[in-house]
């Protein structure tokens, strides 16, 4: 593997790479040809990825697996499913996209993941994690009958296994036993540290044509001696409790072999060669490193997932502080004043804002990995203990414990307090990961109280009052920096359900907003000359002044960076109609479509949530 010391800022020269369109054209390729294709296509990623900005660590660490998926099976009539999609960049380069790479997460170009609409070669579309075995399962079983020949595979990395999503497909698919392969791409060291020769060797061996013929025909040709069959199964058993960590596979019914070296295109090559041949479904566990081939990103791992472009790192001087800066500044402040908090995450500490908290107060932080049904529930029980969680959670990843949401927080009226970072159109992620929906979503639960606050100041005074109400609450805030508002550092809550008049004119017009585009709400209301309202809460929604404002308006106008169906305005619009209210409504939200990547500002003038949008909507409307 060649090693690189920085992100080259220069196009590289790749002619090996140039001659590749497609994975046909692989094929034919020699192991000498396929490792000099690897070390073109590492640093070709380096350079695509230092102009675009996107996931790296990743993508460097499955470079030459993803070559040899492409080298042995027949894509994209055989079915190649990626879990997260954060290491899918080689495979995107593979599959004849590697001339737009530079796109990647730009509006109108590549998608940041896998994506179904975008190319043939992405089986299944991805963006949250745990989702391949499953998807994969589906499709083997679909099309077993039609295309018993074709083949299905699975790339699942090591985090994504710690979600019970992908517990249950195990268990199903070892109860089905179809002809499936899964990968487990482990670059954590997190299931095993037993790498070396002697593992290597038995892995050769267990995914050897010999071994398994003798396994398979044990109860013919070795009928005189039967025991040398159970014998052979009995001593693999003992020697993959020895030097592996698969009796767990094995025991769902799964063939384990590994763990084995991931960037040995070599022993990938012989051992998934095989394994295509086998039947019933296989289990590889294949080692890699995060980050490979670039030292900065193989030391530091985290801070290599994902980059900014190399300009941007550069030039970056910015002291302004982010939400989840401000998130995690307020939650080691408050677990200072309380010893009661208890702050959770699924997996997501560094994006949360929640390191200084984890060094701070260990004993207090729980990071459950990718389990975020477990996460609510965990936290619902902790509650019951007279603790205070906070479950600190992308709003799109909460979609994902709905259930739990309800029937054990909810239900039982718990104090656990929900941080939701990333609430609204994210940007260059895309719709897998907007947090589009939680109002919609957490408005129709009782007992909930949801909080929107509108700037970093307001983000920090909502936690407070979320946290101390004794019972469940929600904070949302977006991806990012704010107005770089002045932030108080008391911890006083506010009245919950009430709302913050900022421009009283007596108008006819009012307008309620609800969340961070007040700056946008200001802009209008003064061209309007009409009243504006900072609500802050959706839900109890400040029914007194609404009634005051409303009961003389001719129309009110509802903005927030969520869903209109369901939404905040909706919410008002019901309220209205409980008073028998007569004055019209206009709503301003994200419509009923999912809105494509791009920057945060594209992704809201898409949505129509930028002020000249407003306006000129306005203006034919007024």
């Amino acid at each position: 593997m060649k090693i690189f010391k920085e992100i080259p800022t220069q196009k590289p020269i790749t002619p090996l790479l140039d001659s590749v369109n497609f994975p046909s054209d692989i094929r034919s390729f020699s192991l000498v040809e396929l490792q000099n294709l690897a070390n073109e296509i590492r640093e070709f990623l380096l350079y695509s990825v230092g102009q675009s900005g996107g996931h790296l660590g990743g993508g460097l660490g499955v470079i030459e697996l993803t070559i040899i998926l492409h080298y042995i099976f027949n894509t994209p009539f055989d079915n190649l499913v990626w879990d997260v999609g954060h290491q899918a960049y080689p495979h995107k380069i593979l599959t004849g996209r590697k001339n737009k790479m530079q796109t990647i997460r730009k509006k109108g170009g590549l998608a940041p993941f896998p994506s179904r609409k975008e190319s043939e070669f992405d089986a299944f579309g991805v963006g949250h994690s745990s989702t391949s075995i499953s998807a994969m399962l589906g499709m083997a079983i679909a099309s077993k009958e039609s295309h018993p020949e074709k083949k299905h595979i699975a790339v699942i990395g090591d985090g994504a296994m710690t979600a019970g999503m992908a517990f249950e497909a195990l268990s199903h698919t070892g109860h089905l036993k179809p002809n499936v392969l899964i990968i487990l791409n482990d670059n954590d060291m997190s299931i095993s540290e037993n790498i070396g020769g002697l593992s290597n060797y038995f892995s050769r061996i267990w995914a050897s044509k010999t071994y398994k013929g003798i396994k398979k025909s044990g109860s013919s040709f070795l009928k005189p001696l039967p025991q040398a069959y159970h014998l052979a199964r009995k001593v693999e058993t003992q020697m993959k409790a020895m030097v592996a960590p698969g009796t767990i596979f094995e025991e769902l019914g799964l063939n384990y072999i590994g763990p084995i070296d991931g960037h040995n295109l070599k022993e990938l090559k012989d051992v998934i060669s095989n394994l295509k041949e086998f039947e019933g479904p296989q289990f590889l566990h294949v080692i890699t490193k995060k980050g490979a081939g670039l030292d900065p990103a193989e030391a530091d791992r985290i801070g290599f997932h994902a980059i900014g472009k190399i300009q941007s790192i550069k030039n970056k001087k910015s002291n302004q502080k982010k939400y989840q800066d401000v998130f995690g500044d307020w939650v080691v402040d408050m677990a200072n004043n309380d010893e009661k908090l208890i702050a959770i995450t699924p997996a997501m500490r560094e994006g949360s804002g929640l390191v200084k908290f984890s060094e701070k107060f260990p004993d207090r932080y729980y990071d459950v990995a990718i389990a975020e049904q477990h996460a609510v529930t965990f936290a619902a029980g902790i509650a019951t203990e007279n603790k205070k969680p906070v479950v600190a959670i992308y709003s799109t990843f909460l979609q994902r414990a709905y259930d739990q949401l309800i029937h054990d927080v909810a239900v039982q009226n718990l104090d656990v307090t929900f941080a939701l970072d990333r609430s609204g159109l994210v940007g260059e992620d895309g719709p897998t990961h907007s947090g589009n929906y939680d109002i919609a979503y957490l408005r129709c639960i009782p007992n909930m109280v949801i909080c929107t606050p509108s700037d970093e100041n307001e983000t920090r005074k909502l936690l407070t009052t979320a946290y101390l109400h004794n019972g469940p609450a929600s904070i949302r805030y977006p991806r990012g920096t704010g107005p770089n508002s002045n932030i108080d550092k008391d911890l006083k809550p506010l009245k919950i359900g009430k709302a913050n008049i900022i421009n009283d004119e007596d108008s006819e017009i009012i307008i309620l907003n609800f969340g961070t585009l007040l700056n946008e709400a200001n802009e209008i209301s003064k061209e309007l000359k009409a009243t504006l309202v900072d609500m802050r809460f959706v839900k109890p929604l400040d029914e007194k002044l609404l009634s005051k404002l409303l009961k003389k308006a001719k129309v009110f106008i509802s903005i927030e960076d969520g869903s209109i169906m369901g939404g905040a305005g909706s919410a008002v619009q019901e309220f209205v109609s409980k008073e028998n209210l007569n004055v019209r409504s206009i709503l301003f939200g994200i419509p009923d479509k999912f809105i494509e990547h791009a920057s945060r500002e594209e992704m809201l003038v898409e949505a129509g949530l930028d002020v000249e949008n407003i306006k000129s909507k306005l203006s034919k409307l007024l």
